[in-house]
């Protein structure tokens, strides 16, 4: 995915306006792609898996298009994403059109038109910024890729498909099992 262009997080937030979807990391809009059939099915059956895991904990999933404003004071530029799902802990940070803060878990469901920007944009933006867990989800391979952050870099744990149960680390007893999101 190449950026749209390069502007200021003010300009950024007067082209938010529109019906697009659009995302902001260190200076550069990206405009992102409607998903497709298979993409929303693979997010359905995801977050209804992490609805029913996070039942009644102090955990909450959520699922784009839902703004996240990952920012500290040693950003030129805050970044401005939309994750496919993503979790937070505790109610800080949560207002009515965003959350402000860095998600525990992190979940993109890649596609053609997007891997590269999931895996490396993302990817380093996310360990940037401290995101404890990243899950890539390939609906066309029908894989998940779970990465923890070890010592502030990824380090993938494991690359589940078939009829494996992809495992979460930061969420104890958390598996996805795949025949049931594929």
């Amino acid at each position: 995915m190449i950026p749209v262009q390069c502007v200021s997080y003010q300009e950024f937030l007067q082209l938010n306006e529109s019906d697009d979807r659009l995302e902001y990391i260190d200076g550069e809009v990206y405009c992102l792609a409607s998903p497709t059939i298979e993409h929303q099915r693979a997010l359905l059956n995801i977050a209804t898996e992490l609805r029913r895991y996070f039942n009644g904990k102090e955990c909450e999933p959520f699922i784009s298009p839902l703004d996240v404003l990952l920012k500290n004071e040693n950003d030129e530029f805050p970044s401005h994403v939309q994750p496919d799902i993503f979790v937070v802990c505790g109610k800080n940070g949560i207002n009515e059109t965003q959350y402000v803060g860095v998600p525990s878990l992190i979940i993109e469901i890649v596609s053609p038109s997007n891997t590269s920007y999931d895996r490396i944009t993302k990817f380093n933006l996310y360990m940037r910024y401290g995101v404890k867990e990243y899950w890539l989800v390939n609906p066309k391979f029908r894989t998940i890729e779970v990465n923890i952050l070890n010592d502030g870099l990824y380090e993938q744990i494991g690359v589940y498909k078939d009829a494996g149960i992809a495992l979460s680390t930061c969420f104890s007893g958390l598996a996805v099992s795949l025949k049931d999101i594929f």
